[in-house]
């Protein structure tokens, strides 16, 4: 109470209104069933399309369950696609596998399951961060220095302190200035890598190619330590100087031991200028450079270059000595990795940029690639993870990550014409067996989260649950899961589940399988629904009819109301159903609340069913029952406020006011049943919905009666003669 102790004038704020309801939303729906990836534990993320579905929980490609790797239909994906073109607009997704609830990541953080790439000295290892066959990726590196920093020049002299390829027909013997060559060998043909010397060009040890034409009719070749140093100035006219070298990339300028990859256009022998030393048939060779981009050095390891034990020099200007031979060079700083769905030719469907590798620093492959992502986007679509160990280094993790890569495609042949790509494929990926009944149940845990249906009691608003991918487990698992199912919705008391019915079962199956179970929170649906193959595989595949229906439910809601039967809709997508269910055949399963899907001429498939699965006939219908959820709802959320304010008759007033404003407005859009407002519905609070005792214990009762729509679910017309009036 406020105090007034100082004259002055006062202004308070106070309401004189009742607190108003506002109507909850009956739209989101969730699923619970295996996926091809995707988390495992944890508050489920919301879903807004299929996109959303495939970028979590991956594609709608087959699973491979069991120790065969049996394939099986991906009916959680199917179901995805199903609600969101049905009309839902928001879904939460739970994976499950078998014995999700006691397996976990090891020291590394991997799942059993997942699938992963390690070289052999254990340096770097790559694994998909959730299990399942889908996390049998291709990785690809890109280079991203990967420009072209080859350069050629053909200045008219060689110049400061660089090398040239000389290439020099009839050099005289006044041209010689060094070396042990006779006089009498002169005029010789050159071909050398040189360098400016003072005044004279120092000829390059072992890099040098000399004929002796003294008989031009049977030139002579000439060993090339024998000439030097030439004098320029003797040299002969049409003497041509190539310098051939790597320019420094955006990236920054390089050093020496830069790592770089030259690429050749064709098998190619320049023996005579690395001192004999070659490389066979390699047109990819790996190696460093130096500082100056001139000297390029053949890395000494049969990983990075298979079949060159040794290292070997080469001095870019002998690339001269066979013009169009080199095609790039490139340096292997920082790269790309794009992650692909299944084969070198797979989808790309996440791309880590701007890796280096660094053992640290944040573009390194631990900071940019961990186990468990700090930010939630990445945690839960980033498909891989990587572990560096502790005592790499950049060398020793360029090394790791070449040996880990395809060695055909690392080094095409001398005969392809294919670029070379760093491919590096990922092995061991299982979906594992069959989920059981407990691993849908999931479990609590709040250190490493919830699994299964547990996951969503952390996910307040949805009001559809759906488990597909039970459908077509074992029987027994199958109705162990509904039992779960009608658990989990007894215990979140706003949620209703949709039961598919199992493939191929007869008319009797249906009703003896839907007779295990008497709920209004349960609605049955049959038959399977016959869809195009959105895989490419089959020209057609049958899926349970639970992701349309919710897809139904969601778009009624929002068209119509949450008040509106879900039936005599059409299902979209559909090819036809399993079953062509007839009137006869639907009288012997709509009394036992199995909701048939039907094909009519002219009007399409059609969901021709609104009952749940309760021997109740108060709650005999869907519609009724997720109506009144959906008030209860309602009222328990907008009513919050009156807890612990003063139990007397301003605060029954108040509650009374804000029930009737509510139902008024149900009333006037249609949804209750009753020419008046007084017909429709009724609410009581006070001396006469509670006693003494119950507000001496702190108790407030109101009660509150609504007429309830019912569909027409049989519409008669009786038609008979009559006699024409005159």
């Amino acid at each position: 109470m406020p105090e007034y102790l100082a004259p002055g004038v006062f202004v308070e704020e106070t309401s004189f209104r009742s607190k108003s309801i506002e109507g909850v939303g009956t739209s989101v729906a969730a699923l619970v069933g295996p996926t091809r990836t995707g988390p495992l534990r944890g508050v489920p993320e919301v879903l807004t399309s299929y996109a959303d579905f495939e970028r979590i929980f991956g594609d709608a490609g087959d699973l491979a369950i069991g120790e065969g790797g049996v394939a099986i239909l991906n009916h959680s994906a199917h179901a995805a696609r199903a609600f969101f073109d049905n009309g839902g607009k928001q879904l939460f997704v739970a994976r499950v596998i078998a014995g999700v609830n006691a397996v976990g990541p090891d020291e590394d953080g991997m799942w059993p399951g997942a699938a992963s790439a390690e070289d052999a000295g254990k340096t770097v290892k790559f694994f998909s961060r959730f299990p399942g066959k889908m996390g049998e990726y291709t990785l690809e590196l890109r280079w991203r220095d990967s420009e072209n920093l080859l350069r050629t020049t053909n200045p008219g002299s060689a110049t400061g302190d660089n090398l040239f390829f000389v290439e020099a027909e009839g050099v005289p013997l006044a041209a010689k200035v060094t070396g042990a060559i006779a006089d009498a060998t002169f005029p010789v043909n050159i071909k050398a890598v040189v360098k400016l010397d003072g005044a004279n060009l120092a000829i390059q040890a072992n890099r040098t190619e000399i004929v002796s034409m003294a008989d031009p009719a049977n030139p002579a070749p000439v060993a090339a330590t024998e000439l030097t140093a030439l004098n320029p100035a003797q040299l002969p006219a049409g003497t041509k100087f190539t310098r051939i070298f790597a320019k420094a990339p955006a990236s920054g300028a390089l050093a020496a031991g830069t790592s770089a990859e030259l690429q050749l256009a064709d098998v190619t022998d320049l023996s005579a200028y690395t001192g004999g030393a070659n490389w066979g048939d390699l047109k990819v060779l790996r190696g460093t450079l130096d500082a100056a981009g001139e000297v390029f050095t053949v890395t000494g390891d049969t990983t990075l270059n298979p079949g060159v034990a040794n290292p070997i020099t080469l001095p870019l200007a002998a690339l001269a000595a066979k013009p169009g031979a080199a095609r790039a060079i490139i340096v292997l700083r920082s790269f790309d990795l794009d992650v692909r769905n299944g084969s070198a030719k797979g989808e790309v469907i996440y791309t880590y940029g701007g890796l280096s590798t660094a053992p640290t620093g944040p573009a390194s492959l631990a900071a940019r690639l961990p186990v468990a992502p700090d930010r939630r986007a990445e945690a839960l679509t980033s498909p891989l993870a990587c572990v560096v160990a502790d005592d790499a280094t950049g060398d020793s993790i360029q090394k790791a990550l070449i040996a880990l890569c395809d060695p055909a495609a690392l080094n095409p042949g001398a005969a392809s014409l294919d670029e070379p790509r760093y491919l590096i494929a990922l092995s061991g990926g299982a979906d594992g067996t069959e989920p059981t009944a407990i691993d849908y149940a999931g479990e609590t845990d709040e250190i490493k989260g919830s699994t299964g249906l547990k996951a969503l009691e952390g996910v307040e608003d949805v009001s559809i649950v759906m488990t597909p991918a039970a459908a077509e487990a074992d029987e027994d698992v199958h109705t162990g899961v509904v039992l779960e199912v009608q658990k989990h919705c007894r215990r979140m008391r706003y949620r209703v589940g949709i039961v598919d019915s199992r493939f191929g079962q007869s008319i009797g199956e249906v009703r003896a399988f839907a007779g295990q179970f008497d709920d209004s929170r349960l609605a049955f649906y049959h038959p399977w629904v016959v869809i195009p193959d959105p895989t490419g595989t089959r020209r057609d595949i049958a899926v349970p009819p639970a992701g349309f229906v919710a897809g139904i439910y969601a778009r009624t809601d929002v068209d119509r109301g949450v008040h509106k039967a879900p039936a005599n809709e059409i299902v979209m997508g559909a090819l036809r159903f399993e079953q062509q269910i007839n009137a006869f055949q639907q009288e012997l399963l709509n009394p036992n609340g199995i909701n048939c899907l039907r094909s009519f001429v002219g009007r399409g498939h059609r969901v021709w069913g609104g009952r749940t699965l309760s021997s109740d006939p108060e709650w005999k219908y869907v519609n009724v029952r997720r109506y009144f959820l959906y008030l209860e709802r309602s009222i328990e959320k907008s009513t919050q406020w009156a807890v612990f304010e003063p139990n007397g008759e301003a605060l029954w007033a108040n509650i009374r006011t804000s029930v009737e404003d509510f139902l008024f407005s149900e009333w006037r859009n249609g949804r209750l049943l009753g020419g008046t407002p007084k017909e429709a519905y009724f609410v009581r609070c006070d001396r006469s919905t509670m006693t003494q005792n119950d507000i001496d214990n702190g108790r407030m009762v109101c009660l509150v009666g609504v007429a309830a729509l019912k569909p027409a679910e049989f519409v008669i017309f009786r038609i008979g003669q009559k006699t024409a009036d005159a």
